[in-house]
């Protein structure tokens, strides 16, 4: 049976081509084809999409995990510099104790310079630096405030007066803040 036998409301449409309609349900051979096309660059796309949020994603843990390596090997030494500070400031006590002592005295003091230096040195290669605190404005970040005293003038209010203890920064992280006397 022929379709304009079948359907009366298309046999009134001038235009329509019997031969281009499908049966109910089922598209246009042409419409199925295309919609095909369509759903397999969609499912590329999609892959796609999914292949580019992975790579990122994974370029994004490289870059991190590096990062933390890299960190982690600069701060490895943190605990052992950290036990050695107090050493460091008995050295440093130990030197300018001696600065006026006697003869016999300033070649041990020559000697024991020696070793401080070597020390500090030492430390300095690994990334250990002073803080520079007296007569610096006060910085939080930086210091420690472990008293106010007036300000001896006007410049040095909010400033640091004495450094009580010296802070020291490990790569530019401070391990240890610098104890001071604030002017008020």
């Amino acid at each position: 049976m022929s379709k304009k036998t079948e359907n009366p409301e298309l046999h009134d449409d001038p235009e329509m081509n019997v031969d281009e309609v499908a049966p109910e349900g089922e598209a246009a051979p042409a419409e199925a084809e295309s919609a095909a096309e369509l759903t397999l660059e969609e499912q590329v796309q999609v892959e796609r999409d999914k292949y580019l949020r992975l790579y990122s994603e994974f370029e994004n843990f490289r870059r991190r995990t590096t990062k933390d390596r890299l960190e982690w090997m600069q701060n490895a030494s943190r605990d052992v510099i950290l036990a050695l500070l107090p050493v460091v400031d008995d050295m440093e006590r130990a030197l300018k104790a001696l600065e006026n002592s006697s003869k016999e005295e300033q070649k041990a003091l020559e000697g024991f310079n020696l070793i401080y230096q070597k020390l500090y040195k030492t430390l300095e290669k690994n990334g250990l630096k002073p803080i520079e605190s007296k007569g610096e404005a006060f910085d939080t970040d930086l210091h420690e405030a472990v008293t106010q005293f007036p300000a001896p003038s006007e410049d040095m209010k909010g400033k640091v007066i004495d450094e009580v203890e010296k802070g020291y920064t490990l790569n530019d992280k401070v391990i240890r803040f610098a104890k001071v006397v604030v002017g008020q």
